[in-house]
C-alpha cells in the first residue's frame, strides 16, 4: 500500500521534472537548428537569469507545501487553504516586481551574465522575452508543487505535459517557420508557462481536493518558517544557475568562447538528470511531511528508502548510457563536424557524467531533511553540492589538471558531499535514539512510583 503511494505520487513528478528540463533543451536544439552554435550559446548565458526565475517560484513552493503537509496531516484544513491563497497573493507581487527590475536593467543585466558584442542582441532578446513572463514562470513552478501537496500529482503531470508541448510545437513555429530567431524560442517558453498555469489556476478554482482559494490575513512572519524550509531546494535550482555562470567563465577564461558550446550541451543534460533526482525528492517529499506531522517515523524512514533504491537504479541507467553512447546525446545539439567540437564534447560530457553516481543521493537527502523540518542539514547539502564544494573543486582541478579538470570536479565535489550526507544521516538517528532512550527511561520511572 505504502509502495503504491509512493509510486503514485514520485512518478509523476519525475515526468513533470522531466518536461520542465525538456522543455528548456527544446529552446536549445531549435535554436541550433534554426539559427546557429553562437545563438545557441546564447541561450546558455541565458540560462542562470531564467534559473534565478524559477528558483523563487519553487523557493516559496517547497516551503509553502511543507508547512501545507504538516497542518493537512494534523487536519487543519482551513489554515491549510489560507496558507495556500496568501502565498500566491504574495508570489503575483514579487513577481511583477522582479519584470520591472528586469526589463529596466535589461543590458547590464545581460553584459553581467557574460555577453559579448558578438551575441549581445541575442541574450537581450531572450531574457527580455523572459522576464516579461516572469509572473507565470514563478506561479506556474509554485502552482505544480502545489498540487502534488493537494493530492492529485497526476493533474500536476497533465498541467507540465501540457506546457512542454505547446512550448515544442510553438518553437517549430516561431522558429523553423516564422524565423524569429531567439525571440522565438523565449516567447514560446513564455506562452507554454502561461498555458500551465491556466490548467493549474482553473483546477484550484473548480476541481480542487482540498486546498481552495479563501480570504486570508495577510502574515508575512510565516515566511520565517517557509524560507528557511524551500532553502534547501531553493538552492538546488539556483545553485544551477550559479553554476552554469561560473562554469562559462571559466571556460572562457581557460578553453575560449568554443568551449561555450560543448558546455551549453552538457549543461541541459545535466538538467534532465539533476531534475530526475529532483522529481524523486519533490515527489516524496509531501508523503514524508504528512507521516511527519501524524508522528509516523518509521513510515518517513521506509519512504526514504524506497527513494533511495529508486535514485540507485536511474543513477546507474544514465552513467550507462551517457558512458556508453554520448554521441547520441551530443547529437541532438550539433552534428559531427570537421573542427572537433562535436568528439571534444563527447569526451567533456564521459567525463561529467561521473559526477551522476553521487548526484542523486545528494538531492534525495536534502529533500528528506527538508521534509522532516531539519533545514539546515537541507541547506549544508545543497549549498555544498551545488556550489561551494563545486567551486572549490573547480578551482583546484583546473590547477592541478588543468582544461580536464573543469569536467572532472563535479565528481569530486559531489563525492565529498556524498560523505557529508551520509555524516548528517547518522547524526539524526544518534539524536533520534537518545531521545528514544531517554523517554523509555522517563516512563519506567512513572511506572516504578506509581
Amino acid at each position: 500500500m505504502l509502495l503504491k503511494k509512493f509510486f503514485k505520487f514520485v512518478l509523476p513528478s519525475i515526468v513533470s521534472m522531466w518536461i520542465f528540463a525538456l522543455y528548456t533543451m527544446v529552446d536549445g536544439m531549435f535554436v541550433a537548428w534554426g539559427v546557429g552554435e553562437d545563438a545557441l550559446a546564447s541561450v546558455n548565458l541565458s540560462m542562470p537569469y531564467v534559473i534565478m526565475i524559477f528558483t523563487v517560484g519553487l523557493l516559496m513552493a517547497t516551503g509553502t507545501s511543507t508547512l501545507i503537509s504538516i497542518a493537512l496531516g494534523q487536519g487543519e484544513k482551513e489554515r491549510a487553504s489560507s496558507l495556500f491563497t496568501m502565498n500566491l497573493v504574495v508570489l503575483t507581487v514579487v513577481s511583477f516586481a522582479v519584470t520591472a527590475v528586469s526589463l529596466f536593467f535589461l543590458e547590464p543585466l545581460a553584459l553581467f551574465l557574460g555577453a559579448s558584442p558578438a551575441n549581445l542582441g541575442y541574450v537581450k532578446e531572450y531574457v527580455g522575452t523572459i522576464a516579461a513572463f516572469a509572473v507565470f514562470f514563478i506561479l506556474s513552478y509554485n502552482m505544480e508543487a502545489l498540487v502534488k501537496t493537494d493530492g492529485t500529482p497526476m493533474v500536476s503531470a497533465i498541467g507540465v505535459t501540457a506546457c512542454g508541448l505547446t512550448n515544442v510545437v510553438l518553437d517549430y513555429v516561431f522558429v523553423m517557420r516564422f524565423h524569429w530567431g531567439v525571440f522565438g524560442a523565449a516567447f514560446a517558453t513564455g506562452l507554454a508557462q502561461a498555458a500551465s498555469t491556466a490548467i493549474f489556476f482553473i483546477y484550484f478554482l473548480k476541481f480542487r481536493k482540498t486546498l481552495r482559494f479563501q480570504r486570508f490575513r495577510l502574515n508575512l512572519s510565516v515566511y520565517k518558517r517557509i524560507i528557511p524550509l524551500g532553502m534547501a531546494n531553493g538552492f538546488t535550482e539556483l545553485s544551477g544557475g550559479l553554476v552554469v555562470f561560473m562554469f562559462n567563465q571559466v571556460i572562457l577564461a581557460v578553453i575560449g568562447e568554443h568551449g561555450i558550446v560543448s558546455y551549453t550541451v552538457i549543461s541541459y543534460i545535466n538538467t534532465l538528470v539533476l531534475n530526475t533526482m529532483a522529481g524523486i525528492a519533490q515527489g516524496v517529499q509531501p508523503i514524508i511531511s504528512y507521516h511527519y506531522g501524524a508522528e509516523e517515523p518509521k513510515i518517513c524512514r521506509k519512504l526514504l528508502r524506497y527513494a533511495m533504491v529508486m535514485n540507485i537504479v536511474v543513477t546507474a541507467v544514465y552513467c550507462l548510457m551517457l558512458e556508453a553512447f554520448p554521441g547520441i546525446f551530443v547529437g541532438l545539439f550539433m552534428e559531427p563536424g570537421t573542427d572537433g567540437t562535436f568528439a571534444y564534447t563527447e569526451m567533456a560530457l564521459r567525463l561529467y557524467s561521473l559526477s551522476f553516481l553521487f548526484l542523486g543521493f545528494n538531492v534525495v537527502s536534502a529533500g528528506y531533511f527538508t521534509a522532516v523540518e531539519k533545514p539546515v542539514f537541507s541547506f549544508l547539502i545543497s549549498a555544498g553540492r551545488g556550489l561551494v564544494l563545486l567551486a572549490l573543486s573547480l578551482g583546484a582541478m583546473v590547477i592541478l589538471v588543468g582544461e580536464k579538470g573543469i569536467w572532472i570536479s563535479p565528481l569530486f565535489s559531489e563525492a565529498v558531499c556524498a560523505v557529508m550526507a551520509a555524516g548528517f544521516f547518522i547524526a539524526a538517528r544518534r539524536k533520534t535514539r537518545k531521545a528514544d532512550a531517554g523517554a523509555a527511561a522517563q516512563r519506567r520511572r512513572i511506572d516504578a512510583v506509581s
